[in-house]
């Protein structure tokens, strides 16, 4: 009785790093709310990604975008490794890290 109904449809079951996903048209990355979830990162703001294309490893820092009813979470790839490595929208990546960003201590 005390359970709220489900709304819409169910997310992506990826739970654990790494995993493989498509880049969308408008250059960034799904993380499902499942993972999110697993990783305790609902409430960051920033993250050290680490993606492999083509084999190699790339890491960058990246705002963590909110969606307002679920915990997934968007991030955008940036320009500059896209047109080093040729990411276009729709290709398959694999995300293999996300850590919570920390602030250099001067």
């Amino acid at each position: 009785m005390g359970e709220k109904p489900r709304r819409g449809t169910r997310g992506l079951t990826i739970e654990s790093l790494p995993y493989r996903i498509r880049v969308y048209s408008n250059n960034q990355v799904l993380i499902p709310a499942s993972l999110v979830r697993k990783l305790n990162i609902q409430s960051i703001e920033k993250a050290r990604i680490t993606i492999r294309v083509g084999g190699e490893e790339h890491s960058f820092t990246a705002r963590l975008l909110k969606t307002k009813y679920t915990d997934s979470r968007q991030f955008t790839i940036p320009k500059e490794l896209r047109e080093k490595v040729s990411l276009v929208p729709g290709s398959d990546i694999e995300v293999v890290d996300i850590k919570p960003f920390e602030e250099p201590k001067t």
